[in-house]
C-alpha cells in the first residue's frame, strides 16, 4: 500500500523552490500525507502560505514562533520519508557536517526515517570538489540521492545542476516504497569486514577491509523489509534497526560459529567479509619481544566459511560470495563460484581506482553459475548494494 505514507518535505533557498509547489501537489494527488518544513531563506523564493495551502498542513520554518515551538523530533518521527527538494549546496554542506542552525536541519539530524535529497544549484557549484564530497558523505551515511538534471540553469549556463523534475521525484518516491517491501518476510545473513587472527595479545594477521560494503548491503536489505543477521569483524561501523541482529566477532572461527545457526533459516546468505585465509598455529600468551633479527611464524588454514556453508546450502537458499582479485580476475572468480557452490559471486579488483577496501565507492562484476556476467561502473557502495540486491531479486522472478 503506497497511500497514506507520510512525507516530510524540506524546502531550501533555491530558485528551484517554485518546483516544490508542484511537487507538493503531486504528492498529495498520489495519496501521500505531506508536511512542509522550510529554511528561512526559502521564503524569498516561495511563501509558506502557498505550501501550507497545497499540503493542507502549516508550513513550518522557525523553531519557535514566540508562543510555542515546532518539535523537530516529533516531525522526524512522524514521517515515513524525509524529502529535501530543492537541496542547496549550503544545506548539503550543513547536512554532511552535522550543523543545525534552522528547523529543517534539526529535523534532518533527529529523523529516524530514510532521507532523500534532490540537489539544485549552478553547474560550477555542483562540480566543485567540496560539493561532490558532501554528496558522497551523505550517500555514505545512508541518504538517497535523487540525481540532478541536465539543462538550462538560472545563471544562463547549460549543464548539470537542475533539480530533478517533480514528476520524476514522485516516481522515485513511488519506486522507493515499492522496493522497500520486496524483501518483506525474507531472512538474510550477511558477513562483513575483516577477521583478525591473533599472533599474541597485541599483534594479529588481518587485512584492510573496512566493512563498508557489507554494511551498505545490510542497510539496503533492511530498507527493503528484510530481517537481517549481520556478522561483522572488527570495524568502526554501526546500524540501528529493530529488524537487525548485529553480531561482532574477531576471528574466522568466531565468524563461522556465529553464522551456523542463522544460516539454517536464512533465505539469502551474502558473504562479503574478507576472511583471513591463514592463522598462526599457536598464539603466544605474552607479547613476543623483538629479541632476534628474524622470526618464523607457522600458519595453518582458517575455516573456509563460503565453502563450508556452500556444501550445506539448501535448494531454496541463495548463497552469494565476494572475490577481491589482483590478476586474472574473471577466471579466479569463476573458480570460486563453482568450487564453493555459490549462486552468484561479486568480483572487484584492486586494479580499479576507487574500488576495494576503505573506499566509499566500488566497481563490481556479478557472475552467476549459469554463465551470466554483468559489469557495473564505479558507484557509491550504497548504489552497488542496490545493484546486488536487484540482481538477486531478479534471479528469483
Amino acid at each position: 500500500m503506497l497511500q497514506r505514507k507520510k512525507i516530510l518535505l524540506g524546502v531550501t533557498g533555491s530558485i528551484a523552490a517554485y518546483k516544490s509547489a508542484v511537487l507538493c501537489r503531486l504528492l498529495i494527488n498520489e495519496g501521500y500525507d505531506v508536511k512542509v518544513v522550510m529554511t528561512p531563506s526559502s521564503k524569498d523564493f516561495i511563501t509558506p502560505l502557498t505550501l501550507s495551502t497545497l499540503s493542507g498542513n502549516e508550513a513550518m520554518y522557525d523553531i519557535s514562533d514566540g508562543n510555542s515551538w515546532n518539535n523537530h523530533v516529533e516531525l522526524g518521527l512522524w514521517a515515513d520519508l524525509m524529502l529535501i527538494a530543492p537541496c542547496t549546496a549550503s544545506t548539503l554542506s550543513k547536512m554532511a557536517n552535522g550543523h543545525a542552525d534552522n528547523l529543517l536541519l534539526a529535523c534532518y539530524l533527529s529523523s529516524k526515517c530514510p532521507v532523500c535529497f534532490a540537489p539544485a544549484m549552478d553547474l560550477d557549484m555542483w562540480k566543485h570538489p567540496s560539493t561532490l564530497n558532501n554528496v558522497n558523505r551523505l550517500v555514505a551515511f545512508g541518504n538517497m540521492l535523487i540525481p540532478v538534471g541536465n539543462g538550462f540553469l538560472a545563471s544562463g549556463l547549460v549543464g548539470e545542476g537542475r533539480m530533478a523534475e517533480p514528476e520524476d521525484i514522485v516516481q522515485y518516491i513511488h519506486q522507493y516504497f515499492i522496493r522497500k517491501a520486496d524483501l518483506s518476510g525474507k531472512k538474510i545473513l550477511i558477513t562483513a569486514g575483516p577477521t583478525y587472527e591473533s599472533i599474541d595479545p597485541v599483534r594479529f594477521i588481518g587485512n584492510r577491509s573496512s566493512g563498508k560494503m557489507g554494511f551498505a548491503i545490510a542497510r539496503e536489505c533492511l530498507e527493503r523489509g528484510a530481517t537481517v543477521t549481520l556478522i561483522a569483524g572488527p570495524v568502526n561501523l554501526d546500524i540501528e534497526s529493530d529488524q537487525l541482529s548485529l553480531i561482532r566477532v574477531q576471528s574466522a572461527a568466531e565468524m563461522y560459529e556465529a553464522a551456523k545457526n542463522p544460516f539454517e533459516s536464512a533465505d539469502i546468505i551474502i558473504l562479503s567479509a574478507a576472511v583471513a585465509d591463514f592463522k598462526p598455529v599457536s598464539v603466544a600468551r605474552e607479547k613476543i619481544k623483538k629479541s632476534e633479527n628474524h622470526m618464523q611464524l607457522e600458519l595453518e588454514k582458517t575455516v573456509d566459511i563460503a565453502a563450508t556453508l556452500g556444501s550445506k546450502k539448501g535448494t531454496n537458499q541463495i548463497l552469494v560470495g565476494f572475490a577481491l582479485e589482483t590478476n586474472d580476475e574473471i577466471n579466479h572468480a569463476k573458480q570460486k563460484l563453482h568450487k564453493k557452490n555459490l549462486d552468484f559471486i561479486v568480483l572487484n579488483s584492486l586494479n580499479d581506482s576507487g574500488a576495494g577496501f576503505q573506499h566509499d565507492t566500488n566497481k563490481v562484476t556479478i557472475l552467476d553459475k549459469t554463465g551470466n556476467q554483468i559489469s557495473f561502473p564505479l558507484k557509491s557502495k550504497k548504489e552497488v548494494a542496490s545493484d546486488i540486491i536487484n540482481y538477486i531479486i531478479s534471479s528469483q522472478q
